[in-house]
């Protein structure tokens, strides 16, 4: 049988001799109820990662392409795991999607759309689009709580990485 506790000390007892640091997550969504309750549930499940919020797919572009108010690579770390949300102004998860998957330092970026639509044809697009998961995002807290909970168990503890790191996608 499986153990996944037994998984995880080797896999802390093996980062440990190594420049680890934990990933930067990036969440790109329009409303602002979503990313403070986002927020909170990663507090609540005491998630060490930085996680960084966008309000739309220019400013999610901006953001990976260092431009503007995201120049400063201090500022503005790579992320490692995207939060993305389908249906925002300006430029919607899809645009944004194309544009990720069509440049080659970003291609490579870790996605999981989390948004509203329970479309069978937007979850086949998705997965097309070589997302990694794709969420319907939760109605209540708890649920939210849970998912999160979920995400970081397999992302921060479960996933092997390149490079011995964390999940950075910096060159």
């Amino acid at each position: 049988m499986w153990n996944f506790a037994r998984a995880r000390d080797r896999k802390l007892v093996r980062l440990m001799g190594q420049q680890t640091r934990p990933i930067t997550i990036l969440m790109a969504d329009d409303d602002a109820d979503d990313r403070q309750m986002t927020k909170e549930a990663f507090a609540e499940s005491h998630l060490v990662n930085d996680l960084r919020c966008v309000e739309d797919g220019v400013e999610l572009m901006d953001y990976l392409f260092r431009r503007g108010k995201y120049s400063d690579p201090a500022s503005s770390p790579r992320p490692g795991l995207l939060l993305l949300d389908l249906n925002m102004p300006r430029k919607d998860g899809w645009e944004v999607l194309k544009e990720i998957k069509a440049d080659p330092h970003l291609k490579t970026l870790r996605i999981v759309i989390l948004t509203t639509s329970k479309s069978e044809e937007d979850i086949l697009r998705g997965y097309n689009l070589s997302v990694a998961s794709y969420i319907t995002k939760p109605v209540t807290f708890s649920a939210l709580l849970e998912v999160v909970r979920v995400l970081g168990k397999y992302w921060l503890e479960i996933v092997e990485l390149p490079n011995g790191r964390t999940g950075t996608i910096d060159p």
